[in-house]
This record gives C-alpha cells, sequence and structure tokens, in this order.
C-alpha cells in the first residue's frame, strides 16, 4: 500500500548528533584543560563522569555534584563546571556517520523537523553545531515546551509545527521507549536507528543500522 509522506521528524542525541563521541571529546578537553592541574587520574575522571552521565538520564549538576566530592575537585563549584559544560558542548558536537548526507538527500523532497528531550537552549546549540539546521523547518526541545517524550503531544506538536498530519510523517530515533513508541502512539511511521545501548525494537515500522541508507528506507515507507 502506497503511503504518502510528508515530512519527516528526527530525535537528535545519538540519532543525528554522535552525543557518545561528542560528550567523550568534550570531558577529554575538560580534563586536560581547565582541570588538568587538579586531576591525578584523567582517565577515571572520564570514565566516571560518562557512567554517572548514564546516556543523558542525569543531567550535569549531579554529575558534576558527585564529581567535586568523588575527586576532591574543591578549587570549582558545580555552577561553574556546568556553566562551561552548558557553553562549550556544542563545540565539540559531531554528527553520526552518514547523517549529513542523509539530511542532504531527504530535505530535498520532505520537510524535516526535531523533536528532543533535554534542555534549553542546550540542545538547539547543539543541533545548530552539526550545519544542517537550515535544511529543517522545526526544532522542538522537551524543556522549552513542557512536554517530553514519549508523551505523544510533543510528536503532535511535531507535526503541527511542520503543517503535516502524524498519518504523514515518520520519525526517526534510537530509543525503543520514547523515540518509536512515543510517536506510534502518536499515529506516525517509524525508523528505529540502533545503537549499541539500543540494537533492536520489535515495534519500530523499519530499521536503520546505517544512516547512509536512511533515504531508501524513508522511500520503502513511502512506498
Amino acid at each position: 500500500m502506497k503511503r504518502h509522506i510528508d515530512a519527516v521528524i528526527f530525535d537528535l542525541d545519538q540519532t543525528l548528533l554522535d552525543r557518545e563521541r561528542s560528550l567523550r571529546d568534550f570531558i577529554s578537553w575538560q580534563c586536560h584543560g581547565m582541570l588538568s592541574p587538579y586531576l591525578e587520574n584523567k582517565l577515571d575522571f572520564i570514565a566516571r563522569f560518562i557512567e554517572l552521565d548514564a546516556n543523558g538520564t542525569l543531567w550535569k549538576d549531579k554529575v558534576y555534584a558527585a564529581l567535586i566530592d568523588e575527586f576532591t575537585l574543591t578549587e570549582w563549584s558545580v555552577n561553574e563546571l556546568l556553566g562551561v559544560y552548558e557553553t562549550c558542548f556544542c563545540a565539540f558536537a559531531v554528527p553520526r556517520e552518514g547523517g549529513i548526507e542523509a539530511i542532504q538527500q531527504l530535505s530535498k523532497k520532505y520537510k524535516l523537523g526535531v523533536i528532543s528531550n533535554g534542555m534549553s537552549p542546550f540542545q538547539e546549540r547543539n543541533f545548530t553545531a552539526l550545519g544542517i539546521a537550515s535544511l529543517f523547518k522545526s526544532i522542538i526541545v522537551s524543556q522549552a515546551v513542557g512536554l517530553r517524550k514519549p508523551d505523544p503531544k510533543i510528536f503532535l506538536l511535531g507535526c503541527q509545527a511542520l503543517g503535516v498530519s502524524p498519518q504523514r510523517t515518520i520519525y526517526v530515533g534510537d530509543n525503543p521507549i520514547s523515540d518509536i513508541n512515543g510517536a506510534i502512539n502518536a499515529g506516525l511511521h517509524t525508523i528505529f536507528v540502533t545503537t549499541a545501548l539500543y540494537p533492536e525494537c520489535r515495534s519500530a515500522h523499519e530499521i536503520c543500522s546505517d544512516l547512509r541508507s536512511l533515504p531508501s528506507i524513508v522511500e520503502t515507507l513511502a512506498g
């Protein structure tokens, strides 16, 4: 059955943004810069930061509070370290491999949008740093709108921002619950992007393990 697809909406972290690499690069820069004189073992600090971060589920004020205590970083306050994270992380934002090319191709035929859980304007800055923002018609960040995936309302808001119906929209994301199930409950078609953390999702309409193949998968869903 042929589906008429008008738009493709994306998750940001680990879908368009290679958050794992970006985060590790940022922490390494922070360790070897401002924190260098106060850290005996930088590798331990980096590993602990990533562990506490828990794939972005714990906001960094709590991460830094724990690290200051564990590594005796009494020279720094949580607000100082958090301010550097909020301001400078975007300088280390890199796209997932194949993502830029896929977006460039899809933008020729479909309206594009982003729906991301997270803080604002932090996520907007990270998205802009990828260099593809001009190809998107809408970016929605959960904190800015008071809604959070998997709430179907945020997906419907994303469709409204693009002027499209859920039934004619595809959502692309890496989290089986917040991305895929949330989008399905809002009536969107879905493409699950595999990661090491989430290697499979049975509820998605299609699976993408390489963003270079995303345009052809979109065409498959569009019929």
